[in-house]
């Protein structure tokens, strides 16, 4: 049985199973009281956007300005990918 974890946890067994698979307090909340909400759909795939290799070198670099990537400006698309990346 799981344990009660009060009345800010809307699914304490969703709750511990995420915490044993090493998820964080706060994310495990989330995500275990998203799944009882009719509202929320936590297992739906985000956003439709296209892979950055689709993306062109203009939309990249505006991307990379937006996110604040230093040196953007010398680089090259394969770099902006990168960068946006987190590589």
């Amino acid at each position: 049985m799981a344990k009660d974890h009060g009345s800010s946890i809307k699914n304490d067994e969703a709750y511990e199973a995420l915490r044993d698979e090493g998820y964080s307090k706060q994310k495990a909340a989330a995500i275990a009281n998203a799944q009882e909400s009719d509202d929320m759909q936590p297992s739906k795939k985000g956003g439709k956007s296209p892979p950055y290799e689709e993306w062109s070198k203009d939309e990249l670099y505006d991307r990379a300005q937006e996110l604040e990537i230093e040196g953007r400006s010398n680089m090259s698309k394969d770099q902006l990918i990168a960068a946006l990346r987190g590589k």
